[in-house]
């Protein structure tokens, strides 16, 4: 019998797995496989990488985006990409590529900081939907109900409670037998409680995200249907889309891949839970975590690069990095805020025109800007 084969026995109702020597019980790829998953995680790590950091560098150098709530968020989302590029792609490599065993301590640290890049990713993306909600449901006071100030504490509260959660294991909260049952068949050392908990933990706030864009697009169905009664024949002959549709063809996209990415990962961990896992499982398992990452890495296509301003200010970073001196009195200018249509330097098409604002929105930003523009009509 070699490593990495699995002799089983049954002993006081559980399966005993007596090969588990040094990590290799969970070490269950292949070699294709192991090629396979190599290659997606060199790809996505990187490209996830680059630009997360391009995104947090656009706002920390935008003084107009760092004081707005939605961009802190927005922010904080990108940092946690960062984490999930660095903590997940290293420690996955070098667990399934390259067979590096550590110590108890130092896999659980390494898990630990996979677990808080992935929590704090969905943590922020929690109060991206929570902004958008308040945006469009409280759009008299929004100023007045998410201040700055309350932004940078809630991002606050999320962080230390997702690094306090993520550690528990290293901090104690760790399987008793070692390597052997009731630990989990998917990540050593771990104990089924504490990943039942966190796997719910996860579930819970993916659930208030589903609710909280649910409400949205209700609201905005809502909004339109009183705008297209009351305005009659006239409102029917506007080219424009409905607001609702544009709505729910948006989140439809954002929530078709977050649930795509998340809840094979998660279904799996459920399972492990209360069933003992096959190799095959096992190997699918490594395949579905890979999702995760890629989750991570379309995450700026979705929130940050649909924002006009922010895709504006990025616009301007390059411009600055490309023509110092050529765009020296734009730089002057935009310490004051983001460029306006009339700077030469920043090559805008005419979709990216203000005036596009009040004809074609196409963030939910601008949807909900347009709302907001209406309702106090």
């Amino acid at each position: 019998m070699t490593d990495g084969e699995k002799a089983t026995s049954v002993e006081h109702g559980h399966t005993v797995n007596k090969s588990c020597v040094n990590l290799t019980c969970y070490m269950v790829l292949s070699d294709e496989e192991r090629k396979a998953i190599g290659t997606i995680c060199f790809l996505a790590g990187p490209v996830t990488l680059l630009e997360n950091v391009l995104v947090l560098g656009v706002i920390a150098s935008t003084a107009t985006l760092r004081k707005r709530p939605s961009y802190l968020f927005i922010g904080s989302l990108a940092l946690a990409d960062v984490f999930a590029s660095c903590f997940f792609t290293i420690s996955f490599l070098h667990f399934h590529l390259f067979h590096l065993k550590d110590g108890p301590g130092a896999y659980l640290f390494k898990l630990g900081g996979v677990t808080m890049a992935f929590s704090g990713s969905v943590g922020s993306l929690l109060l991206t939907a929570l902004d958008r909600y308040i945006c469009i449901y409280h759009s008299s006071t929004y100023k007045v109900l998410l201040t700055r100030r309350r932004a940078l504490l809630s991002l606050l509260i999320l962080w230390s409670t997702i690094i306090f959660l993520s550690f528990l294991p290293l901090m104690g909260w760790r399987c008793s037998t070692g390597l052997t049952p009731p630990c989990s068949n998917l990540f050593p050392y771990i104990n089924k409680h504490y990943q039942a908990f966190w796997t719910s933990f996860v579930l819970v706030i993916l659930v208030l995200i589903l609710g909280a864009y649910a409400l949205i697009l209700w609201k905005a169905h809502r909004h339109e249907c009183s705008m297209t009664s009351f305005q009659g024949a006239a409102g029917k002959a506007q080219s424009r889309m409905r607001m609702d549709i544009r709505l729910a063809r948006t989140f439809g996209l954002i929530l078709l891949i977050l649930v795509g990415c998340w809840v094979p990962v998660l279904s799996f961990m459920l399972v492990d839970v209360s069933v003992i896992l096959t190799r095959d499982q096992q190997r699918a398992f490594a395949f579905c975590s890979t999702l995760c990452l890629v989750n991570s890495s379309v995450n700026p296509l979705l929130y940050a690069l649909r924002f006009r301003e922010l895709r504006i200010a990025l616009l301007r970073m390059l411009q600055k990095l490309c023509c110092k001196g050529r765009c020296k009195k734009l730089t002057e200018d935009s310490s004051h805020g983001l460029p306006s249509a009339e700077d030469n330097c920043t090559a805008l098409s005419d979709d990216e025109m203000p005036k596009a604002r009040t004809t074609r929105p196409d963030s939910i930003s601008e949807m909900v800007y347009s709302h907001q523009l209406t309702m106090r009509k």
